[in-house]
């Protein structure tokens, strides 16, 4: 029984440049877990201007993913667990980190645009942790590049050997459809939000296939198959399931087409919940015995009750409601009456859930990103790092009446991950370290709204925030006095280096040969 409701959970991260209609796809996906009645007919008759997974009001706002969304739901036979990731390069560390609690991924693409720079960095963390990658070329319903460019450009950018699952009939008005190469079934392309296309099944080397789609497009795609089959080796699982080969499907997210396509084929490649390496050993999902971990905190997902989620991705065994787990960094045992899944910010409580499956706990401050539940065992879950920022500013409060609301704001939005707080040591002043500019202004905007809280920043010129440490404790004091004006502390007590430029840096690094400066939190 547990082995079989292990084996039915699929849990991947959606990843993409903001432009590349991720959210529509999101939406479409949506829409197949549940929410399509009868062939051709959904059961929302209009689609909604925002996307069910961005429910904040400045993600409605800007039209953008600020925070990852966590979205389950039954297709077939099988548990989907979604995490929607914000696109933007600004909030990259939030979906870093979200890439340590997913089997797999879906990397979505602009069928115009091609590759863009953070579909590149997000790759590279794939990459590291070898995981599973399918690609969705969105937006062929408008004009799009040659798609064996395409492929060619996803092989030399991504750095990952490629294989077209279905192919692209024309694109922008002359697109017809796609052929199901996994299927070898046609799909011929109605524009419409609404419908879900009917499959044909076409043998392609009759003159059935000239009927539907005229004898000059019908020859071209015969020939772009036979192609296709020439230059691309076979489809093979076991390569994907590396994360060594990435099979390719085509779209069009908005209009709903290749969605199903995409979604049949993930549920029958992607993994089952993967091994999860920990500090002590390698945990397997199979084992009778709960062991998960948070990968990520939200404050506000129902601003009437001001409450703190926090998301635990399950590793191992079973999670049962009201019974009692360790809390390792704590070290004291902890019972949760209400655990959650979730469909965006729509909750339900849940009895059970099983390795792959992600949760939401509620959270009153007790929890960190990177905390580990267990039945008893002592264990730790690697790759939680926070990096080193990139942008620093002075916060100051601008309404000293709600100075207690101010306080509170940052220390939840802080546990979030948003962004980082250092406290100067040598004037006592909050320094807010983030990737990104957009960063602060959702800090204000949060602050403002969910906490009634005012505040205001002041420009700071600093390079680089590093963590340092030594074993020659002289060594490390002469160094802080010495650097008295730009040491800092982390909301952990550590201490933080903030170098104003590369070559104060670098010249540190040569004075004091027995400090060890880190640029992750986690060393």
């Amino acid at each position: 029984m547990a082995n079989q409701e292990i084996a039915r959970r699929r849990t991947f991260a959606i990843i993409a440049h903001p432009d590349a209609g991720k959210t529509s796809l999101t939406e479409k996906l949506l829409l197949f877990g549940g929410q399509i009645q009868v062939a051709g007919a959904v059961k929302s008759n209009k689609i909604k201007k925002t996307a069910t997974s961005d429910w904040m009001d400045i993600e409605k706002q800007r039209g953008i993913s600020v925070t990852t969304s966590v979205m389950e739901f039954d297709y077939h036979d099988y548990k989907i667990n979604i995490l929607d990731t914000p696109g933007h390069q600004d909030f990259a560390e939030d979906t870093y980190r979200t890439l340590t609690a997913v089997d797999s991924v879906i990397i979505v693409v602009d069928g115009a645009k091609g590759v863009e720079s953070q579909t590149r960095k997000l790759m590279e963390v794939c990459r590291m942790r070898n995981t599973p990658v399918i690609i969705f070329v969105n937006k062929m319903d408008r004009e799009a590049k040659d798609p064996f460019d395409l492929l060619d450009e996803l092989e030399e950018e991504l750095v990952i050997n490629v294989r077209p699952l279905t192919w692209p009939i024309e694109s922008g008005p002359r697109f017809k459809g796609v052929y199901n190469i996994y299927e070898q079934k046609l799909n011929l392309f109605q524009p419409s939000k609404q419908v879900v296309t009917e499959k044909v099944e076409v043998d392609i080397h009759t003159e059935d296939l000239d009927n539907h789609i005229g004898k000059p497009l019908a020859d071209k795609l015969r020939s772009e198959l036979e192609l296709i089959e020439g230059v691309y080796p076979e489809f093979n699982v076991d390569d994907y399931l590396k994360g060594e080969l990435a099979p390719v499907f085509f779209g069009s997210a908005l209009n709903n087409f290749g969605v199903q396509e995409l979604l049949d084929c993930f549920v029958e490649i992607a993994p089952s919940p993967r091994p999860v390496q920990a500090e002590e050993r390698i945990v397997m999902p199979e084992e009778p015995k709960f062991t998960g971990f948070v990968f990520k905190i939200t404050a506000n997902i129902d601003p009437n009750h001001r409450s703190c989620v926090a998301f635990c991705k399950v590793c191992s065994g079973k999670f049962t409601r009201n019974t009692p787990y360790l809390h390792v960094r704590h070290n004291k045992t902890m019972r949760f009456s209400s655990p959650t899944q979730f469909m965006a910010q729509r909750k339900t409580t849940v009895d059970e859930a099983w390795a792959g499956d992600i949760i939401g706990l509620p959270d009153n401050g007790t929890f960190k990103i990177g905390d580990t539940l267990t039945e008893g065992e002592i264990l730790h879950f690697k790759g939680l790092p926070s990096f080193s920022p990139e942008m620093f500013k002075y916060i100051e409060n601008a309404d000293p009446m709600k100075t207690k609301q101010l306080n509170k704001g940052i220390d939840q939005l802080m546990d979030e991950g948003v962004a980082q707080l250092f406290v100067n040591q040598f004037n006592g002043r909050k320094i807010i370290g983030t990737v990104g500019q957009l960063q602060f202004e959702v800090i204000q905007y949060r602050l403002e709204n969910e906490y009634n809280a005012k505040c205001r920043w002041e420009p700071l010129s600093l390079y680089k925030a590093c963590w340092i440490e030594s074993d020659d404790p002289a060594e490390l004091e002469a160094f802080k006095k010495r650097k008295y004006q730009y040491m800092a502390k982390d909301r952990d007590g550590r201490d933080v280096f903030l170098a104003d430029s590369g070559y104060v840096l670098q010249m540190a690094q040569m004075d004091f040969k027995h400090i060890k400066f880190h640029f992750t939190s986690e060393f």
